[in-house]
């Protein structure tokens, strides 16, 4: 099983935390053809897991990660009903985030709720750098269903944890629209710098 090593993330939920850093180093070794700036990374071990999913495709890495996060939420005990995944702001053949939620939800026995739409198409979230423009593309971008999430405590899903800004504004839906009870968050990382 992928060591781990949790750091609680703030936000509008209750409580919630990363299983690790997504890389613990980056050196940087120049410019690809394209002018942009090429890194040496160093990753923790979910963090090289979930890049091997997310960037190759590596489908072979999920159960290592949903065991960890299967085992991080056996320690940590937040009481929920339902987790729900983040929606996915990019078109890929296959969604990590519901992969890695699906595969979660099964090995913890709470069910999952993919119940979070979008009401429009948005650039993707981890290109916009700016702060304040994320939260205006965020704005509401979220709609849900009080039918599914009232009256529950929620864990809100998501693979990284960057600025925080889309899940705060999912939190905020939640509460809002929703009708949720309590939200937790959960990602497998986090960056090292975030705003």
């Amino acid at each position: 099983m992928a060591k781990f090593n949790p750091k609680k993330i703030s936000g509008r939920w209750r409580e919630g935390y990363a299983l690790d850093l997504q890389t613990l180093s980056s050196t940087p070794i120049g410019y690809n053809e394209f002018g942009h700036m090429q890194f040496d990374n160093t990753r923790s071990e979910v963090g090289e897991l979930l890049y091997r999913l997310k960037s190759k495709g590596d489908r072979t890495v999920v159960a290592e990660i949903a065991g960890a996060a299967e085992e991080f939420l056996n320690s940590w005990a937040p009481s929920v009903d339902i987790i729900v995944p983040v929606p996915a702001s990019g078109s890929r053949p296959a969604q990590p985030v519901i992969i890695l939620a699906k595969a979660i939800s099964k090995r913890v026995g709470i069910p999952l709720a993919e119940c979070v739409t979008l009401t429009r198409k948005t650039p993707q979230l981890k290109n916009v750098y700016d702060f304040a423009e994320r939260l205006k593309l965020l704005k509401g971008l979220h709609k849900l269903d009080a039918a599914v999430t009232g009256g529950k405590q929620v864990l809100l899903f998501d693979d990284l944890y960057r600025s925080g800004a889309t899940l705060n504004s999912i939190t905020e839906a939640l509460y809002s629209q929703g009708k949720a009870v309590k939200v937790f968050a959960l990602t497998i990382t986090k960056t090292r710098v975030h705003r």
